[in-house]
């Protein structure tokens, strides 16, 4: 029997938009693995988004259990109560970040995934180094630039 894997994710950025990143912390049984990589430009709200993709991409096993916490009631929510598939069934048209949310749909449907939103900054200590996890990124010398963001670009649509 496959195990359920434990992914706890957070994003962050100075300004908003400004300097961002995003920390992640992997368990599975005995198995743990952190990552965070950071951004000259992007949102608060893109790399949170982009924590939990970066997350589901690293899983190798198709199908698998997976139970993600998350302190962003935006990703947590558009999941849980189904407004990612209305957005979907739309084209996100006039939504932001579809970039973003169309490639984690596509590594979504690879697994069997819930979300259980956590209260930022409330002493859990595996959220607590997601945290620092993002913020030490984007204060890194080595910053990306997030090809998805387009500052002043007020619908962000896809097309």
């Amino acid at each position: 029997m496959q195990s359920e894997i434990t992914i706890y994710t957070d994003g962050a950025a100075r300004g908003n938009p400004g300097p961002g990143g995003y920390g992640i912390v992997l368990i599975s049984g005995k198995h743990r693995l952190e990552k965070s990589e950071g951004f000259i430009l992007t949102t608060n709200n893109r790399m949170e988004l982009l924590a939990v993709i970066v997350g589901l991409e690293a899983l190798k096993r198709p199908k698998s259990n997976v139970v993600i916490y998350t302190d962003s009631k935006y990703v947590a929510d558009s999941v849980e109560k189904g407004w990612l598939f209305k957005w979907e069934a739309k084209a996100f048209k006039k939504k932001k970040n579809p970039d973003l949310w169309i490639r984690f749909l596509k590594v979504y449907r690879n697994h069997n995934v819930r979300f259980i939103w956590i209260k930022g900054h409330s002493n859990n200590k595996e959220n607590e180094l997601c945290d620092q996890l993002a913020v030490e990124a984007y204060r890194s010398e080595t910053l990306r630039e997030d090809p998805g963001y387009s500052p002043g670009e007020e619908n962000n649509e896809l097309f």
